[in-house]
């Protein structure tokens, strides 16, 4: 079998060279010329660890090219995978523009059968609207399959989740389209899990969503923590012993951000909406989210008193590390307040860049961090970079104006930086 991987974005060129490691033929179809140069000569337009090397690997294997030929590319291919964007419009559903344009694309052109599948994040019912999107646009009468294959990679770990899955959701109503995507994922050693294209695509919503709880329950419990003198970080590690809760995604911070867990929350809590049904736990989390980064300015406004014309350091802009997304960002939503009460804002982060909104005058932006510490009334540790903890940090609190040390992510160790001189305070953890 021949793959066609329809968007090359973050999804769409992970999942094309996982299945060209896999031994398969992979083709990457983009209408961005640019970009599809630039991946033809093995240059990746965002940042994630070791697809650059598997990149430069494959488009010189044979086993991967791409194009912007979408008539061609779709006659030659016996299974197209559709991974295009799904952004949330103003009212928190998904955009599904680029996907029916997708879906018209493969029936205009398609030759022959052809098994379609799903990768992008979509709402319930979405596989029969593009199974009927793409008969609407038939030229000619073709048999196809519509299937659902959700994703489930994290950003900074994308390449290990492609390659060792958890478990790997196949959504078809026919046994010969579970047949073909089981028959492409052999050589993974993992559960499949084989339901109805409705249930795949919920599956994908529920595990962000209550990941997303996960983080919100444990933020909302550092709240508490700070007031009762209790050490969030003993009472996650407490908890997340019971194997019934686990320790993963219990660290208190100041919110989630990136591309999946806010879009993904809001269109499942549209999608309840639109069926009368109350999430009333899920609108829970989003609103604990939205006012987490608030809570760690709270922390600064009582150490400092007004933050106008205070000299504050960010460091780490990107949600998370590991990778330079700053959509939904909590660092972004905290320069901005910042911004609005006056402060200097001065940002250091290894490879996220600034928006173009935050290029202005006031805000300053460096991969040094002695750069942004010079003279800076306190510093916001938004991104638990590995870097910011082996810095040398006794000979950095020389360079402030006042060794404040506000950690939004309980990355470093506070009895250490006490020690060192510095007021510290974490997210219920001192």
């Amino acid at each position: 079998m021949n793959i066609l991987i329809i968007g090359t974005g973050y999804v769409g060129t992970t999942t094309a060279l996982v299945f060209a490691e896999m031994g398969w033929k992979v083709t990457g179809l983009d209408t961005e010329l640019r970009k599809i140069e630039n991946l033809r000569q093995g240059l990746l337009y965002f940042y994630e660890p070791g697809l650059d090397e598997m990149l430069i690997k494959h488009t010189g294997s044979g086993r991967l090219q791409f194009t912007t030929d979408k008539a061609k590319a779709i006659r030659d291919n016996d299974v197209i995978f559709i991974c295009v964007g799904t952004p949330s419009r103003p009212d928190g559903s998904a955009d599904l523009r680029y996907v029916q344009q997708v879906a018209e694309d493969i029936g205009e052109h398609m030759n022959g059968y052809k098994l379609i599948v799903n990768k992008s994040t979509v709402p319930v019912g979405t596989q029969e609207r593009v199974t009927d999107w793409v008969r609407e646009a038939q030229v000619h009468p073709h048999p196809y399959d519509v299937a659902s294959n959700p994703e489930f990679l994290r950003e900074g770990k994308a390449l290990e989740d492609a390659l060792h899955p958890e478990r790997i959701v196949i959504g078809a109503d026919s046994d010969h389209a579970s047949g073909l995507l089981q028959q492409l994922y052999a050589s993974i050693n993992c559960p499949v899990i084989v339901t109805s294209p409705r249930t795949a695509e919920l599956i994908k919503y529920a595990s962000n969503a209550f990941l997303a709880a996960k983080i919100s329950f444990v933020n909302e419990l550092a709240r508490l923590c700070d007031p009762l003198e209790v050490n969030i970080k003993e009472v996650a590690l407490g908890m997340g012993l019971d194997s019934r809760i686990g320790p993963k995604f219990l660290q208190a911070g100041i919110g989630y951000g990136g591309s999946c867990f806010p879009k993904d929350v809001a269109a499942l809590l549209l999608t309840a909406q639109e069926l009368n049904v109350r999430l009333q736990v899920l609108q829970h989390v989003v609103d604990v989210n939205q006012t987490q980064y608030l809570y760690l300015l709270d922390k600064v406004r009582n150490r400092l008193g007004t933050l106008a014309h205070k000299k504050i350091a960010l460091f780490g802009l990107a949600f998370k590390p590991d990778t330079d997304d700053i959509r939904e960002a909590p660092a972004v939503r905290i320069i901005q307040t910042l911004l609005q009460e006056e402060a200097e804002v001065r940002i250091c982060d290894p490879v996220a860049q600034l928006p173009a909104e935050l290029k202005v005058s006031s805000v300053a932006f460096s991969t040094s961090p002695e750069e942004v510490l010079d003279g800076a009334d306190a510093v916001l540790l938004c991104t638990e970079w590995p870097m910011f903890r082996d810095l040398d940090w006794t000979r950095l609190k020389d360079r402030m104006s006042r060794p404040n040390l506000f950690d939004g992510r309980n990355f470093l160790d506070a009895g250490r930086m006490t020690e060192l001189g510095f007021y510290y305070e974490g997210i219920g953890y001192k």
